[in-house]
C-alpha cells in the first residue's frame, strides 16, 4: 500500500479510530482525581566542632577541625534517613499533641551534602504541619547529635547550626502525573488507528477499483457514481 492508500484507510474509518479516544477521555473525566498538593522544606545545617586550643601543638592550620566538620556532614547526612531518627522526631511531635507514624516521616525525609553543608529535604502534605516538622528534625539534631555519635557527648555546643529558616513551597505533580493523559490518550488513539486498518482488511466490500486489482483481478470499466455525473445542454 501507497501513503495514499493508508490515508483513505483512516479518512473511510475515522469513527472507528476515535473510539477508543473517546471512551479514554469519558473514563478520565468521570475518574480524574486531582493530585493531592505537596510542599517541601530545605533545611541546610553547617556542622562542627568547638577548636580545641591546646598549648604548644602545632595544628596545622585547623586542617583536622575542617576534616571533622566534613566527616560529621556526612555522617549526619546518612543519621536523618534512619528509622531510629524517625522515631526521635515523631516523639517530639507527639510530646507536642500530634500524633505521626515515625515510618511516614521516615519516607519523607531525603537529605544530601557538600564539604561541611548537609541539607535535610522534607516533602510532606501540609505546609503548616511541614513547618512543624522541620522544627522537630532540627531541634533533634541540634539537641541530640550524641544519641548517633557518642564522640559528641563530651563537646561543647552543639555541632550543628541550622541555617535556613523553615519555609514550605509547593512540589510541582510528578512527571509521570503530568503526562499521563497525554499518554493515555496516545496509546488510545494508536489502537483506534490499528481497529481501522483491522476493520478495512476484514470489510468484504469492494469499494474502491484498487480492491480489484489488488486481488489481481482487471478492471475494464467503471459505472461512474451519481455524483460524478455532468449534465449537458
Amino acid at each position: 500500500m501507497r501513503l495514499i492508500d493508508y490515508a483513505r484507510v483512516l479518512l473511510r474509518w475515522w469513527w472507528l479510530a476515535l473510539l477508543p479516544v473517546i471512551a479514554v477521555a469519558v473514563i478520565t473525566a468521570v475518574t480524574y482525581r486531582p493530585p493531592a498538593a505537596s510542599y517541601q522544606v530545605a533545611l541546610r545545617f553547617a556542622t562542627g566542632l568547638l577548636p580545641e586550643r591546646p598549648s604548644g601543638v602545632y595544628t596545622y592550620d585547623r586542617y583536622y577541625e575542617w576534616l571533622t566538620s566534613e566527616y560529621l556532614t556526612n555522617g549526619l547526612k546518612d543519621v536523618v534517613r534512619t528509622g531510629v531518627f524517625a522515631e526521635a522526631v515523631s516523639a517530639r511531635m507527639a510530646a507536642a499533641g500530634q500524633t505521626i507514624p515515625a515510618g511516614q516521616i521516615q519516607s519523607a525525609i531525603a537529605s544530601d551534602h557538600a564539604q561541611s553543608i548537609f541539607v535535610v529535604y522534607l516533602t510532606w502534605p501540609d505546609a503548616a504541619q511541614a513547618v512543624e516538622l522541620a522544627g522537630a528534625i532540627a531541634a533533634e539534631l541540634s539537641e541530640n547529635s550524641a544519641a548517633y555519635w557518642p564522640q559528641l557527648a563530651e563537646t561543647a555546643g552543639s555541632p550543628v547550626r541550622l541555617l535556613d529558616r523553615p519555609t514550605p513551597a509547593p512540589v510541582a505533580a510528578p512527571l509521570r502525573d503530568r503526562l499521563d493523559l497525554i499518554a493515555r490518550i496516545a496509546v488510545a488513539l494508536a489502537a483506534g488507528v490499528a481497529l481501522a486498518f483491522v476493520a478495512h482488511f476484514l470489510d468484504p466490500m469492494v469499494r474502491d477499483p484498487r480492491d480489484l486489482e489488488r486481488a489481481g483481478l482487471r478492471v475494464i470499466g467503471q459505472i461512474p457514481s451519481h455524483g460524478s455525473q455532468t449534465t449537458r445542454d
